[in-house]
């Protein structure tokens, strides 16, 4: 359980590297901090010691508390730091342990180490995470956006990481409001391949279902539509499910269910990723249907269980350990100050048992 003056000491720290309290700006006196965090004298001054400690805070006797100017301090040690934050989605499952591994392949190389947080896709785990990395003087970041086809909250953080010229890579996706280097994947490209592969096959009823909180998966609906763009004839034949990554799966699975159960079921489904993709499998055979037999079904990011699956899943390959790679090594150009560009991949179609001809 966290500490009464570690609250506090949290509230005015987000509030100082946020910009709301600016530097020079005058803080809150002792009595309005304990009253607006119903708090003792002693509360306050522990938490503002702290933050004294930590630079962010100055007193001046008898004429308050003011914030410090902690951008030049922190610019001053940053000089010394070698520490590396990675900002991930999820990193303990998944793809994930991959891309932190090639990256950190590169970090440590280069006698840095690395700080990893995980938002689990929430904005508000997003920033206490950005705060962390701030917080810790990060030397630079590789970041992979909390559901980033939303406004982030977070600009204000993003606004600052600019105005501390802190060296930044993004993964996966990025944010529109916020431009920067990134290492991506061509989805929407992809997804049109994938989708063209499968009419080709024979099938003209396709499902896409695809989470749309994220920038990969708006991209990879727009692949999907796109391709059926080019075959006008049975355009009306496909379908969506949209979801976001807050929706329960069983909600999710739910609706696949019903598109399955339709007297013009889809002959094929393609699903966001992998992850989905498996568990579709496994509602398709409860329905007393067979793969590919019956339904066709593909993924995307080519999970390493993927290839393991009865039968097979056929998917699209992510570069998963490149892409830590190349992200690490382009922060470490950043770092270096000299110019880099962003880098995009053409995923490789990996053709398996899970899809079958449409006679």
């Amino acid at each position: 359980m966290q500490a009464k003056y570690e609250m506090v000491e949290e509230g005015v720290k987000d509030k100082i590297l946020s910009g709301e309290y600016a530097i020079g700006a005058k803080l809150p006196t002792e009595s309005e901090l304990m009253a607006r965090y119903d708090v003792s004298r002693y509360t306050v001054r522990r938490a503002i010691g702290d933050l004294e400690n930590e630079h962010l805070v100055y007193r001046i006797q008898g004429g308050g508390m003011y914030v410090n100017d902690w951008q030049s301090v922190k610019a001053k040690e940053k000089t010394n730091n070698r520490m590396i934050g990675i900002v991930a989605t999820h990193i303990s499952d998944y793809i994930f342990p991959s891309i932190i591994s090639g990256a950190d392949q590169i970090i440590s190389d280069n006698g840095y180490t690395t700080l990893l947080a995980n938002t689990h896709n929430d904005p508000q785990r997003e920033r206490r995470s950005l705060i962390t990395m701030l917080d810790s003087n990060v030397a630079g970041l590789i970041i992979e956006p909390t559901q980033s086809t939303i406004a982030t909250p977070n600009r204000d953080l993003y606004d600052k990481i600019k105005e501390l010229q802190l060296p930044t890579v993004f993964i996966n996706a990025t944010y529109d409001a916020v431009p920067g280097i990134s290492v991506t994947t061509d989805d929407e490209g992809a997804l049109v391949r994938l989708t063209n592969y499968l009419i080709d096959q024979g099938h003209e009823r396709i499902l896409g279902v695809f989470q749309v909180d994220d920038a990969q998966g708006v991209s990879r609906m727009n692949g999907f539509v796109k391709a059926y763009q080019q075959h006008p004839t049975i355009a009306l034949k496909s379908n969506v499910v949209m979801y976001q990554s807050r929706d329960a799966i069983k909600d999710v699975l739910a609706q696949i269910e019903e598109h399955l159960k339709a007297d013009n079921r889809p002959t094929a489904v393609i699903c966001y990723n992998d992850q989905l993709a498996i568990q579709v499998m496994d509602l398709i055979k409860s329905l007393n249907l067979t793969i590919p037999g019956d339904v066709s079904i593909t993924g995307f990011d080519d999970y390493s269980l993927s290839r393991y699956m009865d039968p097979p899943l056929t998917t699209m390959a992510h570069e998963k350990e490149r892409m830590g790679h190349d992200s690490a090594r382009l922060l470490m150009t950043m770092i270096g100050k000299n110019p880099v560009e962003s880098i995009q991949y053409e995923p490789e179609l990996i053709t398996r048992k899970s899809v079958a001809k449409n006679d």
